[in-house]
């Protein structure tokens, strides 16, 4: 147990050089600025950045906590994401930097008209407030349990005062300040991780090839699911890794946005291919991590909540040292803030570029950057609601629930960019939304019914790709398009 003194003062601390670097990445800023840091972020700061914004809450605490249940089968998918963002690299940040985007779905106006770009952004701004919403509810969650109400400050406060933070250390440097602050994020996550794995192995007393072993033999190590009907089944996990990653990443603004910043293509496709490596290795070390929280707390005879996500921080928080529960609070700190930076800035983003047009008018800087300012708060305020819906409705485990909403929210995406790319068609655009309000109505129809329809067959996390398939059959039919002439 850490003193509360110390606690308070780790906050100023940490929220003074938050601050202390927007105020140098945020002098002089311009809506270019805000929206794409006048692409001059170096391409290594970036790639190790986008480490801990992938990271955010889900991976910090849901990923060792799911261990208890779904071992390493999480595994698979994160071999998914490097082929993922090997696509990526290869297919849209080509056609990304050769239009000189400034949000990703002016391509989609390009290629499907006006009623193709609303649908397309409309769907990206409802499922990164959603899964933004998921990743800041887990991470303050922690934060309240771990610190904050012993500070006698409840839930929703403590909410208040996190999102009033991240707003007023983003609404003037945008991007700009969210690249650099990222990559602080990453350092105290990773940092998180390694200190607590060391201080296990050390307690255990055992070597690091003994703690392999001694996790090998625990049954926990099991990766690959070959039970087709199974949920965890490899290649569910493979290409659902593969393709969440395509649209959590390639065609969500949030990431993209980041990988806009570099000067030009071969600097961004560097720090897409970096990036992937240093990601597998992270990944690696949390499944690492949540194995060995596993082993202590049977050795030392605890018994674990049951919800999954507050494993790790009951175990820091009781039962280790007030320097690991320092970095551990540090760690969600980090967490905490790159979930909400980069939602509130790329949501900013995409509003002002596709529904208030900012790239096409010429409204003076002044009045954009007070409509930018006031767009910024409406999301903060909507994302707050949704944080409150997720605490009413407890769910036990961030992690599946993030890539449930994924599957149904970002599908309609998939499958717009997805016919893009293939056919040169030209489309009756207002038909447009009506497939892609249809296609997670299918979709979910499908996955309710999987046993009796298939044969006792049970979607995974592959739903993403049916609904993707189902939206791009829809626009592919002839009553909505027709070749161009």
């Amino acid at each position: 147990m850490i003193d509360g003194n110390v606690v308070f003062w780790v906050l100023i601390g940490y929220c003074s050089f938050i601050f202390f670097i927007s105020y140098f990445t945020s002098r002089g800023a311009t809506l270019s600025t805000f929206f794409s840091a006048n692409k001059k972020s170096p391409w290594f700061l970036v790639a190790f950045g986008m480490i801990g914004a992938t990271l955010s809450g889900i991976t910090f605490i849901s990923v060792p906590g799911s261990v208890k249940v779904q071992y390493f089968s999480y595994l698979p998918m994160v071999f998914g994401y490097v082929l993922g963002y090997a696509l990526i690299s290869s297919f849209l940040l080509p056609l990304y930097y050769k239009l000189n985007v400034t949000s990703i779905y002016t391509y989609l106006e390009e290629r499907l008209g006006f009623w193709g770009q609303k649908t397309g952004a409309f769907f990206f701004l409802i499922s990164r407030a959603i899964t933004a919403s998921l990743q800041i509810y887990i991470a303050v969650t922690v934060l309240h349990f771990f610190v904050l109400k012993d500070l006698g400050i409840s839930f929703i406060p403590s909410l208040l005062i996190i999102l009033i933070i991240v707003w007023l250390y983003t609404f003037r440097g945008g991007i700009n300040t969210v690249v650099w602050t990222d990559v602080l994020q990453t350092v105290f996550m990773i940092s998180t991780a390694i200190a607590v794995a060391y201080f296990i192995i050390q307690q255990s007393s055992l070597s690091f090839s003994e703690a392999l072993v001694k996790i090998q033999n625990s049954g926990y190590s099991k990766a690959f699911f070959w039970e087709i009907g199974d949920k965890h089944n490899f290649f569910k996990q493979f290409f659902g890794g593969v393709f969440i990653t395509v649209v959590m990443t390639g065609l969500d603004q949030s990431m993209m946005q980041k990988n806009l910043t570099c000067k030009n293509l071969s600097a961004a496709q560097k720090n897409m291919s970096w990036f992937s490596i240093l990601l597998v290795f992270v990944n690696v070390l949390f499944l690492f991590l949540g194995a060995l929280l596993l082993l202590y707390s049977n050795q030392i005879g605890v018994i674990l909540p049951e919800k999954s996500d507050l494993i790790f921080p009951m175990l820091v928080k009781n039962h280790m040292t007030g320097f690991l529960g320092i970095l551990f609070l540090l760690g969600i700190l980090a967490a905490t803030f790159s979930s909400a930076d980069s939602a509130f800035v790329s949501l900013t983003t995409s509003f002002c570029i596709d529904f208030l047009d900012f790239d096409k008018t010429k409204t003076g800087e002044a009045l954009k950057r007070k409509k930018r300012i006031q767009v910024q708060l409406l999301i903060t305020g909507f994302v707050f609601i949704v944080i409150l819906i997720f605490k009413f409705l407890n769910q036990p485990s961030i992690l599946n629930a993030l890539f449930t909403a994924v599957g149904y929210t970002y599908g309609p995406i998939l499958g717009m960019f997805l016919f893009c790319f293939i056919f040169k068609r030209k489309v009756r655009d207002g038909f447009i939304p009506i497939i892609c309000i249809l296609s997670p109505v299918i979709t979910f129809i499908l996955d309710f019914y999987s046993k009796s329809l298939f044969g006792g067959y049970v979607f995974g996390y592959e739903l993403i790709l049916v609904n993707g398939l189902i939206t791009f059959l829809g626009l592919l039919s002839l009553i909505i398009s027709k070749p161009k002439s």
